[in-house]
């Protein structure tokens, strides 16, 4: 079935020597191409420089509905980046969410809320100059999609539990952050994006919110892991 949508790339891997298999989150769902011969001298229709991660296109694509690979007939950039490809920090951030959505997003069922949410932060990231806390309010925000959205808590709240996803006054038996911890988190929760640059965190505070950003995700999405590129985005922001 032939079809128009918008995507958002999120990976591409080179498959042979001149082809790629790229995945992209679309408004039809998650979708995987074979793109056959682009980075041949030959190729002229499609560029690489297209399926970079986070990119946003407009593709005319052939979608087979059956798990295979699908394949894309045309694609031009609706919206392009003018700082992510240049600024490390922002191209860092891009990358880890990247691998983050890779690794969350699993089902080809359309959600058009998620898929412009994606799309709005990632043009916010663009335009905007102080964003070292951008990707710690995206994975939080991210929740609210993913169905264990870690909602505002109360000033008496003095725990959180990782495994339930509440805040509480009353100490959980396991999988939980006090002290500390949960007013690193507390300080967070409840703010967007325009307001998050007035969120002071060192580079150790931002780290500790991020591991326990990622422990929530794997206690609550099967098969996810630590993203590689957590390590790239560690030694950008130190």
């Amino acid at each position: 079935m032939i079809e128009s949508t918008k995507a958002i790339v999120l990976n591409a891997i080179k498959f042979k020597d001149t082809s790629l298999i790229v995945k992209c989150y679309t408004q039809k769902g998650i979708k995987s191409y074979l793109i056959k011969g682009i980075l041949s001298k030959k190729s002229k229709k499609l560029k690489p420089a297209y399926f970079q991660p986070f990119t946003l296109l407009d593709i005319v694509a052939n979608h087979n509905n059956k798990g295979n690979l699908n394949y894309i007939k045309e694609a031009q950039v609706y919206h392009p980046f003018h700082s992510i490809p240049t600024d490390i920090h922002k191209s860092s951030i891009i990358l880890f969410l990247a691998e983050i959505l890779t690794y969350a997003l699993k089902e080809e069922e359309e959600n058009l809320l998620l898929y412009q949410y994606i799309e709005t932060a990632s043009i916010w990231l663009d335009t905007h100059h102080k964003t070292a806390n951008f990707h710690l309010l995206f994975l939080i925000n991210l929740t609210k999609y993913f169905g264990f959205h870690i909602k505002e808590p109360k000033k008496s709240d003095l725990f959180f539990n990782l495994q339930e996803g509440k805040f509480s006054f009353h100490k959980p038996i396991a999988n939980y952050i006090s002290g500390e911890n949960l007013t690193l988190l507390k300080s967070i929760i409840g703010i967007n994006f325009d307001t998050i640059s007035k969120i002071e965190l060192n580079a150790k505070s931002r780290q500790v919110l991020l591991d326990i950003l990622i422990q929530y995700f794997t206690l609550h999405l099967p098969d996810f892991r630590k993203p590689k590129s957590l390590a790239i985005l560690q030694t950008i922001f130190r």
